[in-house]
């Protein structure tokens, strides 16, 4: 066994009771309940699951000793965010020293309810030096929670066993049960947003307009996202597990497509800024990029990896009542995964979108219709919405101003959706008074000639 020392002392056994199970040939394996000592009845007391791969080959016959020793104290010196619970469990063979076996070993054992701020973990004790030195290791064992007051250990060979009880220092979030609240609302407000505008898009993609055709899957984008990020809170504490581990491929999904979609409105910008006299790409290949390969890349991760599922949100103000959500789940491969496909993706994004819009205003910043301060807020305020720049604010969440740009970043995000329509309606709107005063124009102009040619 080799690995990380889990902590070392002096042990102080109690009274132990010891089961004896013969194995001889054609041994099948064996299911054992230790029993306690005298005047030390447990309600439930561990078990442990003999394989057949225990029995050693060459012998006819052989004895497994498991020693159940309830209430021991381990003096551990090591960090005061873990200790050793008190009951454990020795296994050996008579005369045989097992390692390696291809059937572990599964130990059983029960204890108090583990907190939430808690983890459990399967350790063995390494006598291969002094005895009487107490070292715990991880290695060998690999832990399976049952519930919060059962764990199992599968193991490969046979020493004492214990659990290991682990203050885990979990990131916490400040107010979430108002940001949560918030955010909902926000949401639900941009879901009927992105509907209305969704409507009114369908009614003028018709038109010669290709810039609608790329807002329309941003907008359609958006609208995956508040739904299932409505739905996944409600799903994880209601739905099953398949339920719950496809609301999370789907909100990933969403999200996926979202920046995929921000970032051809970058390109889209710069193609019409810029390549005035080219030709625009064909928007069936916006939309090949927007929702076919972030549905290439979901169905990868959802089948060569167990990455989505019921995600825990801790809050600061209780740790013990902590918010439910489908989502990436809290594991090395599922951390791996948001940092590559979410946080690197949204930064590159947002510095993108950045230059874009420093681009486009220096443009542009010169026409008649941008000196009107109305029109020059709205149209720096939408390209900031369409190109994702919202987003940095997470990036200031520190200092004195910590909890205001949080609440800022749920708020602006969450209504994105709400934004979009605003600005779409404002935009449409000057579009239509700026037209019906060239009409006016227009027609001023040929009254005027009329009535020249009259009097001539």
């Amino acid at each position: 066994m080799k690995g990380p020392r889990m902590g070392q002392g002096h042990k102080n056994l109690s009274c132990s009771e010891s089961v004896v199970v013969e194995m001889e040939e054609g041994f099948g394996g064996s299911n054992v309940t230790l029993p306690a000592p005298q005047k030390q009845k447990r309600k439930v007391n561990p078990s442990v699951y003999l394989p057949p791969a225990l029995k050693p080959s060459g012998r006819k016959r052989s004895k497994v000793f498991c020693t159940y020793l309830p209430n021991s104290t381990f003096s551990q010196r090591g960090p005061s965010t873990s200790r050793i619970l008190e009951d454990v469990v020795e296994i050996s063979v008579e005369n045989e020293i097992i390692q390696n076996l291809t059937d572990p070993v599964r130990i059983r054992f029960h204890h108090h309810d583990i907190s939430v701020e808690e983890s459990v973990s399967c350790v063995s004790w390494d006598t291969r030096k002094d005895a009487n030195e107490i070292i715990w290791r991880k290695d060998g064992c690999r832990t399976v929670k049952i519930s919060s007051t059962e764990t199992e250990c599968c193991c490969h060979h046979l020493t004492y066993f214990a659990i290991l009880v682990q203050i885990e220092q979990r990131s916490t979030v400040r107010h979430l049960q108002a940001l949560t609240f918030i955010t909902a609302v926000c949401c639900a407000v941009s879901l009927f947003s992105c509907s209305i505008l969704l409507l009114s898009l369908c009614r003028q993609r018709n038109g010669k307009d290709k810039s609608l055709s790329v807002h329309y899957g941003l907008v359609l984008a958006l609208f995956m996202l508040n739904l299932f990020f409505i739905l996944t809170g409600v799903l994880a504490s209601a739905g099953s597990e398949g339920v719950c581990r496809a609301t999370g491929a789907l909100l990933h999904y969403a999200l996926l497509c979202t920046t995929c979609w921000m970032a051809i409105e970058v390109f889209h910008a710069f193609w019409l800024v810029y390549m005035v006299f080219s030709t625009s790409p064909n928007p069936k290949i916006f939309y090949f990029v927007g929702f076919g390969i972030p549905a290439l890349i979901v169905s990868i991760l959802g089948f060569s990896l167990d990455i989505y599922g019921q995600r825990k949100i801790v809050p600061n103000e209780d740790i013990n009542n902590p918010y439910q959500m489908c989502w990436l789940k809290y594991s090395d491969a599922g951390l791996l995964t948001h940092y590559i496909a979410n946080v690197a993706p949204l930064i590159g994004l947002m510095c993108c979108g950045f230059i874009m819009l420093c681009l486009v205003v220096r443009k542009v910043k010169d026409r008649d219709e941008w000196r009107k301060n109305r029109t020059a807020f709205l149209s720096i305020w939408g390209l900031c919405c369409l190109f994702g720049i919202t987003w940095s604010l997470i990036f200031l969440d520190f200092g004195p101003l910590s909890d205001t740009i949080l609440f800022l970043f749920c708020i602006i995000n969450a209504l994105q959706g709400f934004f979009l329509m605003l600005r779409y309606y404002v935009l449409e709107r000057i579009r239509k008074r700026t037209s019906e005063l060239e009409q006016s124009s227009t027609g001023s102009t040929r009254q005027h000639m009329l009535q020249t040619q009259e009097k001539s």
